[in-house]
């Protein structure tokens, strides 16, 4: 397939991949219209899409002379600057020498290259020249000289097209940006509902869904990073649309700090996407001849409904997004001492989790937060990245060793960004946080902001971990971020380029963290922002798990991760079965409920296993084997939502479907149990429907036919929180 197409007559830019088609018109006098997004048109040019009219207040560009019905304010535009009567939502603004802030930008010039367009210190997708090829148009500002070389990347057996803009000052004196959006989407002529992932800590990607308001919307973070209250994902999609019909539009920012993602439909029903860094307190000073790239949207498209699209992002997303090793191979089944021991532990209460760790078949010990500095609550110790041997009596090397000797890995926690006051760092060096002159600083977590823009101070925490990870031999490191980025000023830069600081702080995290990646190829990397706080397409890029929540009860999870399923493959999300009664919520769930539930997941334990009874080490090794029998599966099966976890929801069911459609894994549970029930039914899908399937738990066979359509009751045993499970493969039963 030919991916991109540009028609010389026409002048009609035709992407096109397996399913979809988009495209573009560079119209009268060189403005670059959208056409159309969304299910494959063949051959056609959708030109006709352009209605003009004499509108109203609807002003003209000064070249368009006389016609009155030629006005930016109503046609569907690619990219768009403020200040060319184009009063909508924009993507592009920047103030020039003289103190203007006009933008008009025309089609100037476009290249088409064989594979993706890489970004400068930018997480982003890639691929070969046999994978992907990349669109470069350049419109350009004909009065400043300032270019808006406009990227798309396209991968036609994905379906996916990803969007980023490289800003250029052509012109003569400083421009400085005011705003830079990745992506502008317009949808012409069609409503559309909006669904986005909101809550806070603990609760995190929550699903609201809203038809498009006749008003700008925004979901956004100004906090320094994508978020708990806010995920860089949304959903645009017709009001109809359900799981398995209907057009979908999903819009994924490959980026963890400052982002907005607004809409607006415009005066005659238009709705009208930009997605970017949060203009909030973000100014970018670009000399002559200097470049700003934005960070990348990845887009697509499905009309199979919610979980079509769902389906095509888990594939870009592990094929050609994460980077580890792990991201299909099996994955070590760890414990964390976490809410074992908190704060409070020493060298033999860590060596006797991870023995009874052994014992029950697990892989790998993580030791979390408290082995350095002083660090025997949060409010002391980070930046200090020594272990503390008052507490781990013969150095943390030699517990390393130990615990090896068990047969197991060995896993360490960090939190690079941070810093304590009461610390050594902090002592010697109080300007290395982020801290505004003359004001009193805002803590969280009783801790501040290394100002991780500026190369010495990372330079001198990576050393510093980079030693203890050389030390101990650790195969696998927890990321962690623990509060908003607050008191933003930085004492290496002067007043007029405070504005960069969000962006520089970004960037310097993920330079961190591909130095640890590059590093350690080997290493098994999870991110993690107090749980689920920078949940997002660009920590994927360096990671191919990320802890989904504090929140370890499993009831509340099915919430978090059902929002999370939308858009990030099952195998990112982070999930441990826990204690009961529940250390976040006092509830208590059946053993093998939370299993089911973790199991949607990398899979894990948080809790002291040495507390666990007999009957309960069985079923915790029973689970161990029964996740490494499932994991292809999860890794790198098709997901469906088979219920939505929703308020009021009964139960909460999710199937796992091979590739090759030979085994399936329907799985869930039962919330709520009352006495002469009525009877549900669950309708597994992406089955073969000639085939026959046995259920390895029961020996009841079926045709694909017959589960899809025929459906299977949910039966439970007595009690709430009842797990559901039903793992079936593909036999030649009678």
């Amino acid at each position: 397939m030919n991916a991109i197409i540009f028609n010389e007559d026409t002048k009609v830019f035709h992407i096109r991949t397996e399913h979809t088609s988009y495209q573009m018109m560079i119209g009268k006098h060189d403005v670059l219209l959208h056409l159309y997004y969304g299910a494959a048109v063949g051959d056609s040019e959708v030109t006709w899409r352009i209605v003009t009219f004499d509108r109203g207040f609807a002003a003209n560009p000064y070249d368009a002379g006389d016609d009155r019905t030629f006005s930016l304010d109503v046609l569907p535009q690619e990219y768009t600057g403020y200040g060319n009567a184009d009063y909508r939502v924009n993507g592009l603004e920047a103030v020039h020498a003289d103190g203007s802030d006009a933008l008009y930008l025309k089609y100037e010039s476009h290249r088409i290259l064989p594979g993706k367009y890489k970004l400068e210190g930018l997480p982003a997708m890639y691929g070969t020249d046999e994978e992907a090829q990349t669109l470069e148009i350049t419109l350009r500002d004909h009065v400043s000289g300032l270019r808006a070389h406009l990227l798309y990347g396209v991968f036609p057996k994905l379906d996916v097209i990803t969007r980023a803009v490289r800003v250029e000052n052509n012109g003569e004196t400083p421009i400085k940006l005011k705003k830079a959006m990745s992506a502008q989407l317009d949808f012409p002529h069609r409503p559309l509902d909006i669904i986005h992932f909101y809550g806070r800590h603990a609760q995190e990607r929550l699903t609201e869904r809203i038809p498009l308001p006749h008003a700008i919307h925004s979901v956004e973070s100004k906090r320094g990073a994508s978020s708990h209250q806010h995920n860089p994902f949304v959903i645009l999609c017709d009001h109809a649309a359900d799981e398995t019909h209907g057009d979908c539009y999903g819009v994924s920012f490959v980026y963890s700090g400052n982002f907005k993602c607004e809409t607006e439909v415009d005066q005659v029903g238009q709705p009208r996407m930009a997605i970017g860094i949060h203009p909030y307190h973000f100014s970018w000073r670009l000399e002559p001849g200097k470049v700003f790239e934005t960070p990348e949207v990845i887009l697509s498209f499905s009309e199979e409904g919610l979980g079509g699209l769902s389906r095509r992002l888990h594939d870009a997303i592990r094929s050609n997004l994460i980077r580890s090793r792990y991201v299909d191979s099996p994955r070590p089944v760890l414990v964390n001492n976490w809410e074992a021991t908190y704060f409070g532990f020493d060298e033999e209460k860590l060596y006797g989790i991870a023995k009874t760790a052994r014992e029950i078949g697990l892989d790998l010990f993580v030791l979390d937060d408290g082995w350095f500095g002083k660090r025997d609550s949060d409010t002391t110790g980070l930046g200090d990245w020594v272990v503390n041997e008052d507490k781990i009596q013969g150095g943390l090397p030699a517990l390393a060793e130990r615990i090896r000797g068990l047969g197991m890995k060995f896993g360490l926690w960090v939190e690079p960004e941070m810093v304590s006051e009461d610390s050594d760092l902090y002592r010697t060096h109080p300007d290395w946080c982020l801290r505004i002159p003359g004001r009193p600083m805002n803590r969280g977590r009783f801790q501040l902001n290394l100002d991780v823009s500026r190369k010495e101070v990372r330079d001198h925490v990576m050393g510093q971990i980079f030693q203890v990870i050389d030390a101990c031999g650790v195969e696998y490191i927890k990321w962690d971020c623990n509060r908003s980025v607050g008191n933003v000023y930085s004492a290496e830069l002067p007043p007029e380029r405070q504005g960069e600081i969000y962006h520089r702080y970004m960037l310097g995290v993920y330079d961190m963290m591909e130095q640890l990646v590059s590093r350690y190829p080997n290493l098994l990397f999870e991110n993690c922002s107090g749980g689920g706080g920078r949940f997002d397409a660009g920590m994927l890029y360096y990671s191919p798990q990320i802890w989904c929540s504090d929140n370890t009860d499993a009831i509340d999870r099915l919430k978090i991760q059902y929002g999370t399923s939308f858009g990030y493959p099952i195998s990112t999300m982070g999930a441990h079965v826990s204690v009961c009664p529940n250390h976040q919520t006092g509830r208590t769930v059946p053993f093998d409920t939370r299993a089911v539930v973790a199991s949607a997941g990398t899979f894990g334990f948080e809790l002291d296993l040495q507390k666990l009874s007999e009957e309960e080490k069985k079923q915790a090794s029973a689970w161990i084997r029964t996740y490494r029998k499932i994991e292809p599966l999860v890794q790198k099966g098709d997901y469906y939502r088979l219920s939505p976890a929703a308020e009021g929801s009964r139960h909460v069911v999710w199937q796992f479907v091979s590739k090759d459609r030979s085994e399936t894994l329907i799985a869930g549970v039962l919330l709520e149990n009352i006495s002469n029930p009525r009877v549900h039914l669950i309708f597994p899908k992406g089955l073969d429907e000639e085939a026959k399937y046995q259920d390895e738990g029961t020996g009841a066979v079926y045709t694909g036919a017959a589960l899809m359509h025929a459906g299977i009751p949910l039966v439970a045993p007595m009690g709430d929180y009842q797990p559901i499970w039903h793992h079936m493969k593909k036999c030649e039963c009678d």
